[in-house]
Formats: structure tokens, C-alpha cells, sequence
């Protein structure tokens, strides 16, 4: 197999190839350079509520904020974080009917009840 060789000195070396210009429809991606971020609620929010989902606490028991807080708790202890959210999916599984609307009674009872946010300091 040959190697490459140079051209002689005295034939001047070709041009490297030119880049095509840009045009506005090509070697640009149409996205911006920056991506927002949209709002999201808080995994602790996600976290209620699956643990609301997972409770024995049913719409018919008028429940008030503190046996709300006590499903919630009751559930985490009894099942931990991740064991609420594979009972809702487990859920969701078996009985996608009725699993939607228990999941919004479960969404709309843990915003209406939020957890309680510990005091912030006064800036100094």
C-alpha cells in the first residue's frame, strides 16, 4: 500500500474546502439555547398524595385536616413512601375506572390540606 506523498515544491498546495455558508433553515436547531423550566409541585406534594391514595380514608368518612393527617401518616408508616406509590399503581392496574376519580379526591384533599411549612428567620 502506497503513503501518501507530498506534491512537489513546486505546485502550490490545494485549498482546504470551504464551509457552506449557513442558511436560515439549515445548521441551526429552531429551540432556543435555553430551556425554561416549567413550575412543578413539590415531590412532597406527589408524596401526600399517594400516601392519601394508599389510606384507608374514604371520601364518605368527611374527613377533617387532622384525620387527614393522620391517613397520611398512618400510610407511610404502614406501607413507607415508595410501597404507597406501587399500591397506586398496583391500583391503577387492576381498576383503572375507579382509580382516577379516588386519585383526584386524593390530589384535590392534599392541596386543600397542605402540610404545614416551618417558619422562615427574618432576614438580618
Amino acid at each position: 500500500m502506497p503513503l501518501a506523498t507530498r506534491p512537489p515544491a513546486d505546485q502550490a498546495m490545494p485549498d482546504p474546502p470551504r464551509a457552506r455558508p449557513r442558511t436560515i433553515t439549515e445548521g441551526r436547531c429552531p429551540m432556543p439555547a435555553w430551556t425554561p423550566l416549567l413550575p412543578r409541585p413539590p415531590a412532597a406534594r406527589d408524596a401526600r398524595c399517594q400516601a392519601l391514595f394508599a389510606s384507608a380514608l374514604q371520601p364518605s368518612d368527611a374527613p377533617t385536616a387532622d384525620l387527614i393527617a393522620a391517613a397520611i401518616k398512618s400510610a407511610v408508616q404502614r406501607f413507607g413512601p415508595r410501597g404507597c406509590t406501587e399500591l397506586m399503581a398496583q391500583e391503577f392496574g387492576d381498576h383503572p375506572d375507579v382509580v382516577a376519580r379516588r386519585m383526584r379526591w386524593a390530589r384535590r384533599l392534599a392541596a386543600q390540606h397542605a402540610a404545614p411549612r416551618p417558619p422562615t428567620q427574618p432576614a438580618a
